[in-house]
């Protein structure tokens, strides 16, 4: 039998004859033209069989009109608003003030440009997990030893303990420097390049490798029960930062820099000192990795070492401004600069701030303490800090940041 092709929903064949309405049932904006025979939709229209097209054409073009009539009173109500607004303002002014506001316009976008230019020539600072994967990779200052089949994995207790809750248990019982901790681990499956990635996971935040069991749900459930989950890395190193737990060294400052050479003082003559982890600020600056890495050459490392006694390292106030350590110190750990530290502890002072006093000159301006700061991150070698502050963001003021631009 054959089949009727109009019974279909999708047939194109034309019905001749009939009501003339039902011609033009379609919903859609589609024209259909097959075999000679035209039928073009109407938009979203069920009859438009009655409507002549005198009148169509006539609605069309009114309405067409009328937009362009509303456009238009838009358009010019915007732009005589903003012209009677800058004659009202500059109506009093004198000409040399309204071309010092011309010349602040000019210098204010070329600024602009010139920022968005050195953003993209600008090298890209280390941070904070960059760092820390250098950390572990490089082992500076280790504390340590973690043994896991017959393999010695070197480590920083004070990392370890802040991001996991299983080795700050395990480090708590082994409190001696350079101690040997053999590891006995209860899931099954861990090998060494496994226990190597947990980790490198522990300082970055990251396995640091392809592996399909770090995909296994299971096994991460299995890791997670014995090891505990930790933090993000910047929630753990800002709480590391906070509590200073297994600290093993201490900033101290003088204003003698024959005392600084010498690396010994009297206690009286030493200003507040601030605590510290050698594997943070070795992995941060390279300025403090090689003093470190000069006193275990010296052999001044295992005087602390068998007194237990955290290293003290002594800084030149004159350089290094105590009221800054503590910026400096921040940022190393949590990768932000907050320059409102600077004003929260008015008892805290330095020598540069007594001399200051002393001749008589003004407090520094928040714009010139960002650029002393500057200089001093590019002293110790901080990128991070430094380009923190090169470009800096809603801290500071439009005009502190032109003046930060234009003075380095």
């Amino acid at each position: 039998m054959g089949a009727n092709a109009s019974n279909y929903p999708h047939s194109c064949s034309p019905r001749v004859g009939g009501n003339s309405q039902a011609q033009q049932t379609f919903i859609g904006t589609s024209s259909y033209s097959q075999q000679g025979y035209g039928c073009e939709s109407k938009l979203y229209s069920l009859d438009h069989g009655h409507e002549k097209p005198q009148d169509k054409k006539k609605r069309t073009s009114g309405l067409a009109t009328l937009k362009k009539k509303f456009i238009k009173r838009r358009k010019s109500n915007r732009s005589a608003d903003h012209a009677k607004q800058m004659r009202e303002l500059l109506s009093g002014w004198d000409v040399r003030d309204v071309n010092a506001l011309v010349e602040e316009y000019e210098g204010t976008s070329a600024l602009k440009e010139l920022s968005l230019q050195a953003s993209l020539a600008r090298p890209e600072a280390r941070t904070l997990q960059k760092d820390m994967a250098d950390l572990y990779e490089y082992k500076y200052c280790t504390d340590v030893d973690l043994i896991f089949q017959e393999t010695c994995f070197p480590v920083h207790r004070a990392i370890l303990a802040a991001r996991c809750p299983f080795f700050k248990t395990l480090l708590s019982s082994s409190p001696e420097y350079g101690a040997e901790i053999i590891m006995d681990i209860n899931t099954a499956g861990i090998d060494m390049p496994m226990f190597s990635a947990l980790l490198h996971y522990l300082y970055t935040g990251e396995f640091g490798m392809e592996d399909s069991r770090f995909q296994n749900v299971d096994i991460l459930v299995q890791l997670s029960e014995e090891f505990g989950t930790p933090n993000s890395l910047d929630v753990d190193m800002r709480g590391l930062f906070d509590y200073m737990c297994y600290y093993d060294v201490v900033l101290s400052f003088s204003s003698d820099s024959e005392l600084v050479e010498a690396f010994g003082a009297n206690q009286n003559c030493l200003d507040e000192e601030l605590k510290a982890h050698k594997a943070v600020i070795s992995a941060r600056s390279p300025f403090f990795r090689n003093l470190l890495q000069r006193r275990i050459r010296t052999g001044e490392e295992i005087t602390d070492r068998t007194l237990r006694t955290p290293t003290r390292i002594i800084l030149d106030e004159s350089i290094i401004p105590k009221k800054y350590a503590k910026v400096i110190l921040h940022c190393m750990y949590t990768d932000v600069v907050d320059l409102s530290v600077l004003h929260c502890s008015p008892s805290v002072g330095s020598l540069s701030e007594v001399q200051a006093l002393v001749a008589g000159r003004p407090n520094m301006t928040r714009a010139e303490e960002a650029m002393e700061l500057y200089h001093i991150a590019l002293f110790l070698e901080f990128n991070m800090l430094a380009q923190a502050i090169r470009f800096p963001g809603p801290a500071l003021g439009t005009t502190e940041k032109a003046a930060i631009f234009f003075a380095l």
